[in-house]
C-alpha cells in the first residue's frame, strides 16, 4: 500500500541532482575525468530548489564509475545522501531514479528506504532499476543476465511478499509503509508486469511526441499511475530564443521551456525533472528564474 503524493498532482517539476554544469564546463575544460560533478555547492543548491517550490528531487544509484559511460551522479551513495537530503530540506519530495536493486540485498534496501521515509517525514519515492552497466557486476560476483530474475524477488520483498518471510516476531524496523515504488524502464520485466507491481514509471528523456506513444502504452498496462521523465535542459538568458533539440533535452529560453513542459503535460506527462549538467549559465540562476517565471504556470 502506497502513498504517493506525485501521484495526486495533475502536473509538477522537480530537479535532478546533482545540481552542477559539469557537462557544459567539460565542453571547454577537459582537463578532468568527464561526469564528475563540482559537489562544493550542493547543499545550497538543493535548499533553494526546496525554497523555489520544485517538487521533487532525483538522486542516481552509480555505483562504480566508469570512464566509458562518462557519468559519476551525484557522486554520493544513494541512500546516505538521500538521509542527508532529508535533514537538509524541508518539502521537496526525495526520489530515487533509480537504485541498482540486483546489485543490493533486497532486505537492506528495504530498511534503507523505511529509515529515509520515516526521518523524511514521508517524502521518499523509491526509484527502482534492473541496472545497465554490465561492468559493475562482476566486482558484486553477480550474474549480469540474472538481473531480471534478481529484480523480481527484490521487489517481493520491499512489497511484503517474499519467498523466503521472515520467522515469526521477526521484523524489519521501521516498516516500510506509504511508499511508491517506481520503475526506471522494464527492467528486465514484462509491460504487463511492471503495470502490474510498480507505483509509476521512470521513462527515458525524450520529445512530447515521444512521450505521447509511450504514455499510452504505459496507461494500458497501468491506469492512472504517474509517468514521470526528465529533460537536460540548457535555459538561456533570452526569453525567446526558440527551442533547439539536442540528446535527452532542449536548449532553449523560458518562454520555450514553459511550452515544452505545456507540451507534456498535454500528452500525459505527470512530472518532469530538469536537469541542468549542461546548462551554460549558473544553476542558482536558473533554478531561481524557473521557480519565479515557470513553477507558477504549473504549481497551484
Amino acid at each position: 500500500m502506497s502513498l504517493d503524493k506525485l501521484a495526486q498532482k495533475p502536473f509538477s517539476i522537480g530537479v535532478e541532482l546533482p545540481l552542477d554544469n559539469d557537462w557544459a564546463r567539460f565542453e571547454t575544460n577537459t582537463s578532468g575525468p568527464f561526469g564528475i560533478p563540482d559537489m562544493r555547492h550542493h547543499e545550497a543548491r538543493i535548499q533553494l530548489a526546496d525554497k523555489m517550490g520544485f517538487f521533487a528531487a532525483w538522486v542516481r544509484d552509480v555505483p562504480i564509475y566508469d570512464p566509458n559511460f562518462g557519468d559519476a551522479a551525484q557522486v554520493f551513495e544513494t541512500f546516505s545522501y538521500l538521509g542527508y537530503l532529508a535533514a537538509k530540506t524541508e518539502r521537496i519530495m526525495l526520489g530515487s531514479a533509480a537504485v541498482v536493486l540486483p546489485l543490493r540485498q533486497p532486505w537492506l534496501v528495504k530498511k534503507a528506504a523505511a529509515t529515509i521515509q520515516s526521518l523524511s517525514k514521508g517524502r521518499l519515492i523509491l526509484g527502482l532499476a534492473s541496472g545497465d552497466r554490465p561492468s559493475e557486476y562482476p566486482l558484486f560476483n553477480i550474474d549480469f543476465p540474472s538481473r531480471g530474475a534478481r529484480f523480481q524477488e527484490a521487489v517481493a520483498v520491499l512489497k511484503g511478499e517474499p519467498k523466503r518471510p521472515l520467522q515469526a516476531g521477526q521484523k524489519v524496523l521501521p516498516e516500510l509503509t506509504n511508499t511508491p515504488l517506481y520503475v526506471a524502464g522494464l527492467a528486465q520485466q514484462s509491460p504487463m508486469w511492471v503495470g502490474q507491481n510498480m507505483d509509476g514509471w521512470l521513462a527515458y528523456p525524450g520529445t512530447p511526441e515521444d512521450h505521447k506513444k509511450r504514455v499510452a502504452q504505459w496507461r494500458n498496462v497501468a491506469g492512472e499511475k504517474p509517468y514521470v521523465s526528465f529533460i537536460h535542459l540548457n535555459l538561456l538568458d533570452e526569453p525567446d530564443a526558440p527551442i533547439t533539440r539536442h540528446r535527452f533535452g532542449i536548449e532553449t529560453g523560458v518562454n520555450g521551456l514553459i511550452t515544452e513542459l505545456k507540451a507534456m503535460q498535454q500528452v500525459g506527462v505527470n512530472h518532469i525533472g530538469l536537469h541542468f549538467r549542461r546548462n551554460t549559465l549558473p544553476v542558482e540562476w536558473a533554478l531561481e528564474y524557473i521557480g519565479k517565471q515557470v513553477l507558477p504556470h504549473f504549481h497551484f
